[in-house]
């Protein structure tokens, strides 16, 4: 929905002056949470390990109230992120919020999964957040003391067949954001992760297999995937004054896929008439 001016659901000056860094900018979630933010009047600064992308988002951006300027960075280069933040410093004198939405993983059995491809799913997920995260505090936030950390994590957490990988990433993550919250709110530096479950972004819907992609609907209680506005929403309501006191928190944005999988009632329960008979119940 990069086409529409203003939000649907915001007023249109709520992030005015908040001057935002977010990974991973060019596609998916990023890009729409990038566009959403960008309608609000924020100065967003993107950043992803491709130029083309970043452009096209460029171009959506164009013409809305706020701002879109972007940078190739891979997030695990250490000295890359510490030249991209003295930059972003430089250019604006502060940074008020950085979404840590890059990442990446890959389907597979876990037997399958060599060392090397491990390594770089945790990389990727964990070193590359710590290290945005870091450089963002020790440059931005802590001498100006205020900031806040969005983290975009993934649900279900109850265990997910074939992304092992990933899982534990996403757990580090979610247990790094609780951690921060605690240690760098003496710096009114507030943290906090979106667990994201299953959105129709175009990595899902085109590079996922055709069978997953049409039946993962089924597993979510509210019976359908996520659209990625809906994300867009939570990420720029936890980046406004509204969201001031969420610090330390994991918010699950599923349709309940965390707590329950497939519909309620079950099909054959719901085909017996969808109750339990009070005997059965006893039993």
């Amino acid at each position: 929905m990069g086409e529409n001016v203003r939000s649907e659901i915001f007023r249109e000056d709520l992030l005015e002056g908040k001057v935002v860094v977010l990974s991973g900018a060019g596609t998916g979630l990023g890009r729409e949470a990038t566009l959403e933010m960008v309608r609000l009047g924020a100065t967003v600064i993107g950043c992803g390990r491709r130029p083309e992308p970043l452009e096209e988002t460029a171009g959506l951006a164009a013409g809305l109230p706020g701002s879109f300027e972007h940078d190739t960075l891979d997030i695990r280069d250490e000295d890359a992120v510490d030249a991209f933040f003295d930059g972003v410093v430089e250019r604006h004198g502060r940074i008020d919020v950085l979404v840590n939405n890059a990442g990446g993983q890959f389907l597979s059995p876990a037997e399958a999964i060599n060392p090397k491809g491990f390594r770089t799913v945790i990389e990727l997920n964990v070193t590359g957040t710590w290290l945005m995260t870091h450089a963002a505090a020790t440059k931005a936030f802590i001498p100006q003391e205020s900031g806040a950390v969005i983290n975009v994590t993934l649900s279900p957490h109850n265990g997910m067949p074939g992304m092992v990988h990933s899982g534990a990433a996403r757990a580090a993550v979610e247990n790094m954001t609780k951690t921060l919250s605690i240690e760098w709110s003496r710096f009114n530096i507030r943290t906090c992760a979106i667990a994201a479950g299953q959105f129709a972004t175009d990595t899902f819907v085109n590079k996922y297999p055709k069978e997953m992609v049409e039946s993962v609907g089924m597993s979510i209680p509210m019976g359908r995937t996520g659209e990625s506005e809906e994300m867009a929403w939570l990420v720029a309501f936890l980046a406004s004054d509204a969201g001031a006191f969420h610090s330390g928190s994991v918010i699950t944005l599923d349709g309940a896929r965390d707590n329950w999988f497939g519909p309620w009632p079950p099909p054959a329960l719901a085909a017996e008439g969808g109750t339990i008979r009070a005997e059965e119940r006893k039993k």
